[in-house]
């Protein structure tokens, strides 16, 4: 940009949007707002010339976990623009869940100049580093029309992309003088451009840890490994060590794929295995080595109170929420085959032999159970879906349904919010990871997790539409307490109430309002014919009941104790 006349906000708005594209962030979803109206200017304006993908949405919480989906799929950081005042407060859920699954994401958090804090004026908050520890914070100058600010500007963005590299949220916190439009004024002091060919401002190499043999300690020949959410080379180099050493391994629906690419023997159905009660002496490990983060069983929780637990995870902040693990270390790959002591051919084969056993009383159970219940739809959803499609599990009990009985898929892509788990901003997250992987995508939630996002589907009609089906599971309420201690019998009087929360919702109504297609599928026929490939986003219901909940989960556990006893 050569010497041009337009007033500080404008210019600094349309070099941060420049150099936004210099560094490679290609998808920028915006909220509408005053104080944003620079970026929103510049944003526009980059987008019609084809630099970048811009995304509108009218509710920063939703926008906040779009942009999270997007960066998932990608691989890269994508950014959200939002104004001054609550509208920063709205992204907060959505940061917490990047920052504890370690997802890249970029806060363009429009601010009151200094001079407007501490004076009441409208929608002025003390933003800078509302995000805590959960963000980094990178803190604009006001812009004035004076030179050498074209390098200050341009370098902030490079710091705050890089930070966002790494798998971090970093908020861009950038105050705004009126005018907040553009207009002409004086010609701006010195050129307003990056470096030539397109590139950074300043480029830098983001700091890594090299993947190493640090295991020093023995590995049991009868060890059980785990593997949860987290970074899938990890996954799959430590399931090459499990593979080798004839170990079974239990894996979350987020974590599958990964552990099987390694070469590991990934039991179908293992927290069901594991949630029975007592193994049988034949299947207790000596040790567990959980990789990265689980966070859905209590029969693998169980598991870790009795044995020695070993972790490979990122240091310092391991997963041990338990306080059970002897030793945490950042890697395991083959190099530490030396440190397995011995190999029983016969322990991989008992868990094969009771992961059959199990998949047998689990089919039993399941054809002499009226269709729907979370399991029959868990285990038909995940396996219609077409090759190559991606699916997102919604919180709550669908994942869990999912880890329970579902068959693993290495030619599909799961993807779930596990960093903090909430049932809220699921069905955006899912729309960003359709828009930003490019796949056909399918999520799979419970109707309060859907409830809970409606402003998901609220996507104006000059706005790209994700290729999005999202299968709603609606039992009236939060199915989950069932299975909690608070749906025991001596809880029913309170249960309903306060924990049971049915809504009554017309959720086809609901879904005509947005302008929705919606489905309902009452048979298991239906469901297959509704999970046909098909373009745009659209609803399909199943209708099911929380009765007798608690009950087919118990008889499920006993049926499979007996199976594997």
């Amino acid at each position: 940009m050569d010497r041009v006349a337009v007033n500080p906000s404008t210019a600094m708005a349309t070099v941060v949007v420049d150099e936004l594209v210099r560094n490679d962030v290609r998808q920028v979803v915006l909220c509408p707002g005053s104080r944003n109206a620079p970026v929103a200017f510049a944003l526009f304006e980059a987008a019609n010339r084809g630099e970048l993908t811009l995304h509108v949405r009218v509710d920063e919480r939703s926008a906040g976990y779009f942009a999270l989906g997007l960066g998932r799929a990608s691989g890269r950081p994508a950014a959200v623009v939002c104004t001054s005042g609550t509208a920063v407060a709205n992204l907060h859920p959505a940061v917490l869940e990047a920052h504890h699954s370690g997802v890249g994401l970029l806060l363009i958090t429009a601010d009151r100049p200094p001079e407007l804090h501490g004076t009441g004026a409208n929608q002025t908050i003390d933003q800078r580093g509302i995000f805590g520890s959960a963000a980094v914070t990178v803190d604009f100058p006001v812009a004035e029309r004076r030179a050498g600010l074209n390098p200050v500007w341009r370098g902030l963005v490079c710091r705050g992309v890089a930070r966002a590299e790494t798998g971090r949220p970093v908020q861009l916190n950038i105050p705004f003088r009126e005018p907040l439009v553009p207009t002409f004024g004086d010609e701006w002091p010195d050129q307003l451009v990056g470096r030539p060919g397109g590139l950074r401002w300043t480029t830098s190499s983001a700091a890594r840890s090299v993947p190493g043999n640090r295991v020093d300690f023995p590995l049991p020949a009868r060890t059980l490994m785990v593997v949860g959410s987290g970074d899938a080379a990890r996954a799959t180099s430590a399931a090459g060590v499990a593979a080798k050493a004839g170990w079974p391994v239990v894996a979350e629906p987020v974590g599958a794929a990964a552990a099987i690419a390694g070469g590991a023997h990934v039991l179908r159905g293992g927290p069901l295995l594991l949630g029975t009660g007592a193994l049988p002496e034949s299947l207790r490990p000596d040790a567990v080595v959980v990789v990265g983060r689980p966070t859905l069983s209590r029969g693998v929780r169980g598991l870790m109170d009795r044995v020695p637990v070993y972790g490979i995870g990122d240091h310092p902040q391991w997963t041990d929420p338990q306080f059970v693990a002897t030793h945490v270390r950042g890697w395991l790959d083959q190099d530490d085959l030396v440190h397995v002591t011995g190999h029983d051919h016969s322990w991989l084969a008992g868990w094969q032999d009771a992961e059959d056993g199990a998949a047998e009383a689990v089919g039993a159970l399941l054809a002499a159970e009226p269709w729907p219940t979370g399991l029959h739809v868990a285990r038909d959803v995940v396996a219609a879906l077409p090759p190559g499609a991606t699916l997102f599990l919604g919180s709550s009990n669908t994942v869990r349904d999912v880890d329970l009985i579902a068959r693993h898929r290495v030619d599909i892509a799961v993807h779930a919010n596990r960093g903090v788990a909430g049932i809220d901003g699921n069905l955006s997250t899912a729309a960003g990871v359709s828009l930003g992987g490019g796949a056909p995508t399918y999520a799979l939630v419970g109707d309060l997790t859907f409830l809970h996002d409606a402003n998901g589907l609220l996507i104006g009609p000059g706005e790209q539409r994700p290729d999005l089906t999202v299968v709603v599971l609606n039992d009236d309420g939060g199915g989950i307490f069932s299975l909690l201690e608070q749906g025991a019998a001596e809880h029913r009087a309170s249960f309903e109430r306060v924990f049971g929360t049915p809504h009554g919702v017309d959720l086809a109504a609901l879904c005509r309002a947005h302008g929705v297609a919606h489905t309902e599928a009452a048979t298991p026929a239906d469901l297959r014919r509704a999970l046909d490939p098909a373009p745009g986003l659209r609803v399909v219901e199943i209708k099911a009941t929380r009765d007798g909940l608690r009950d087919l989960h118990a008889r499920l556990r006993s049926a499979v104790g007996a199976a594997i006893a």
